[in-house]
């Protein structure tokens, strides 16, 4: 019988090759369960059980304990993930000794879906992306490799990261006047925000109702072409769960891992270093710095003092990286040790550039990011026209007005 890896890859090929039995191999045996899992992800927890688990009750409670989120529970055959509760942080597939464990892939369906749509098909790249498929590979090459697969774009998400961080600055300056007051962030973290809301959801009033800049660019792009496909490419687990909730689903039709798209160009024998250039330079700095810690606190201390430069209370930032590192700054916070006015937590060490399905390591890929960031024309959003055209597009006079709206760039966060 199939491995479920022998079975994803057989499939893969078999998509990619315009099967349409794809998981029917009569030479082969598979698990039904397991090929529906591949064929519809959507109907499974983010994190999927392969098999039985055969080991015993105290390696089974060593699995319950590196949960930082008590997603699991010890069921009759095993480890079970609690969907509800599961963030994708992935430290239980980490240590699973056995294997059973695995995460969950759209790759099938987004592959399908892309080859089959008749609307417009947009790749929305997570800021993390430059150094991911080799350092030859520039956006714009990475653009070509998409439409080589099949995309008819490649947006990247830092240009509406420029636009959250416009709305978290603008936050900012409205309500934060005092000592005691302070705001927590990130949006763009899909772990710090489940946490805060699932575990520490006293302190949902410090929290600005702003959606992530993936789901922001998934929004645009819908509002400005209805029957387009939207496929978040980034190196977060997380973020599977996130194109999930309930308030948010609709918007990011599929979200596919740096190493799923990796399966597919090897699979399909495109080299992006290779590629023509189809270079478009959108974001500014701040957005580009989103990827790695301390990003969205820089992006934002910088655009707060250049939308109001006479500010009396001065925005002062503290960052945590890694779960055990967030909850013990909120720890502080609900102690009363208030040292910031500006908290910032990611869920991954290093930020989104140490996400677990990212393929470059998280040193080099906080440099490259660095170096990208520097790169940019413009520091700021405040600056930068392609935020304030792309606002105008959208109806927004001004951009004071991003604090009235109800419907891209803003959720409940309950």
């Amino acid at each position: 019988m199939q491995t479920f890896k022998q079975l994803y890859e057989s499939t893969l090929k078999e998509t990619l090759s315009g099967d349409q039995k794809s998981g029917e191999n009569p030479d082969q045996t598979y698990d039904p369960y397991h090929l529906d899992c591949l064929l519809n992800p959507k109907k499974h927890p983010i994190v999927i059980r392969t098999g039985s688990c055969d080991c015993g009750k105290e390696e089974m409670k060593e699995c319950l304990n590196r949960c930082p989120f008590d997603a699991l529970r010890i069921e009759k055959d095993g480890v079970v993930v609690d969907s509800d509760l599961c963030l994708g942080c992935e430290n239980c597939i980490d240590g699973c000794a056995k294997e059973k464990l695995t995460a969950s892939t759209d790759i099938i369906p987004a592959l399908k879906a892309v080859r089959g749509s008749k609307g417009l098909v947009y790749a929305m790249i997570a800021p993390a992306f430059l150094g991911q498929y080799s350092s030859d590979v520039t956006p714009g090459k990475l653009r070509t490799a998409l439409k080589e697969v099949g995309f008819d774009g490649m947006l990247e998400v830092a240009l509406f990261a420029d636009i959250l961080t416009l709305k978290e600055a603008l936050e900012f300056d409205k309500n934060i006047n005092g000592i005691d007051d302070f705001q927590l962030t990130s949006c763009c973290c899909p772990m710090w925000i489940g946490m805060i809301r699932k575990i520490y959801h006293q302190l949902l009033p410090h929290v600005p109702g702003s959606v992530s800049p993936m789901v922001a660019c998934a929004r645009v792009i819908k509002e400005l072409h209805p029957d387009a496909l939207t496929v978040f490419i980034g190196p977060c687990l997380a973020k599977k769960a996130e194109a999930r909730e309930k308030d948010l689903s609709g918007s990011v039709d599929y979200v596919l891992t740096f190493q799923e798209v990796k399966n597919i160009f090897d699979a399909l024998g495109i080299d992006p270093a290779k590629m023509e250039e189809s270079e478009k330079d959108h974001s500014s700095k701040a957005g580009r710095i989103y990827a790695r810690k301390g990003g969205v606190s820089e992006a934002v201390e910088n655009t707060v003092r250049a939308i109001s430069p006479d500010r009396k209370t001065e925005i002062k930032t503290k960052q945590a990286d890694g779960v055990p590192a967030c909850k013990k700054m909120i720890q502080d916070i609900t102690d009363g040790k208030i040292e910031a006015n500006f908290y910032e937590g990611m869920g991954c060490v290093g930020g989104c550039v140490g996400g677990p399905r990212a393929i470059l390591g998280k040193e080099e890929g906080t440099e490259l990011v660095n170096q990208y960031g520097e790169s940019a024309t413009y520091k700021h959003p405040a600056e930068n026209p392609y935020v304030i055209e792309l606002l105008h597009r959208l109806n927004f006079d001004t951009i004071e007005s991003l604090l009235e709206e109800t419907d891209l760039f803003s959720r409940s966060i309950t």
